[in-house]
């Protein structure tokens, strides 16, 4: 897989809620806080004002735009910010998810939107690396991400058998794609890795660490693999990543080994041998050193920390804040 799949597919996000939203007329909507998780949205007809709590400036959304929601703060979707806002437990009933709600009639606006739940205690991998509002613009070149959300669209209206599957599946291709938007137009000025994907150079050395974690890489063979000098990969990569290659390397994988510890009931020393420790004191010293916690410790937490509602149930200490830069 690439990194960026390898990211998702530990981190396992759970489309738990997708629905529909036709508006008529004015309105203005508050939600509560979400938790951790992500919330994805896109315009299929209409526009409307987006404000987050903390977020100075609201966004206009139009036509054809997507929107990520990574923080979990409390929001407000209007067709002016003016109005007062009613609550959105009052429009959306819980015996009405996985359905279109109509408000006002409905007719002048029309939005899908999904809710991710992120399971293992990693989530902040990803939730760091984007801002409380991520706006990606309808432009030429994005029909996969049209498809996806008219496609949704449609079956949330006809519900057909086997729609809830299919709504699941559109759900992660509208949050891959959204993401994939947003790293290719922040690759000038962000850090960290998922914006070092959209770097053709350091891309290959990523690559090339995901693709074989167990191997024993050193910065020369890295450099050679992104067709750099040594000493400016090196730079580069801290520059761009945000931390040095090998911090990288070790924080991957023990990432690997904190999955595999919670999913699987293979012993320490057959995951410390996998990932190129060749004793498993060794391995075990990264462990703690990078997750705060031994890897025995680590196998007798809970994995998933989120309930079906996306309540958050178990949350051991993120120790891998420079992994997300």
């Amino acid at each position: 897989m690439d990194p960026l799949s390898d990211v998702l597919s530990l981190l396992k996000p759970r489309n738990y809620l997708s629905a529909g939203f036709d508006a008529g007329g004015e309105w203005s909507i508050q939600f509560p806080h979400q938790g951790e998780g992500i919330k994805c949205g896109a315009v299929v007809s209409g526009h409307c004002w987006l404000s987050v709590e903390g977020v100075a400036d609201a966004v206009h959304l139009q036509t054809g735009d997507c929107f990520l929601l990574p923080s979990g703060r409390p929001f407000r979707v209007a067709s002016d910010l003016a109005l007062a806002p009613v609550d959105a437990g009052t429009v959306f009933s819980p015996s009405r998810r996985g359905a279109i709600v109509s408000y006002n009639g409905g007719g002048d606006f029309f939005l899908v939107s999904s809710r991710f739940a992120l399971a293992g205690d990693h989530a902040g991998i990803l939730l760091r690396m984007l801002p409380p509002i991520v706006h990606i613009r309808d432009e030429q070149g994005r029909a996969a991400l049209r498809w996806s959300v008219e496609r949704m669209m449609q079956e949330l209206r006809e519900q057909q058998p086997g729609g809830f599957l299919v709504v699941q599946h559109l759900a992660h291709m509208i949050l891959v794609q959204a993401l994939r938007l947003h790293l290719a137009e922040g690759s000038s000025t962000g850090v960290g890795w998922l914006f070092a994907l959209a770097d053709r150079q350091m891309s290959l050395a990523i690559n090339a660490m995901h693709d074989d974690p167990a191997h024993r890489w050193t910065i020369q063979e890295l450099a050679d693999c992104a067709g750099m000098s040594r000493s400016t990969f090196a730079l580069r990569f801290k520059e761009t990543v945000g931390v040095a290659p090998m911090d990288y390397l070790t924080r991957w994988r023990m990432l690997l080994a904190g999955d595999r510890l919670a999913n699987s009931g293979d012993p320490v020393s057959v995951i410390a041998l996998s990932l190129g420790y060749e004793s498993e004191s060794a391995f075990s010293t990264a462990f703690k050193r990078i997750m705060g916690r031994s890897p025995r410790q680590h196998g007798r937490g809970r994995a998933p920390i989120f309930t079906a509602d996306g309540e958050r149930v178990a949350a051991p200490a993120d120790r891998l804040e420079a992994f997300a830069g």
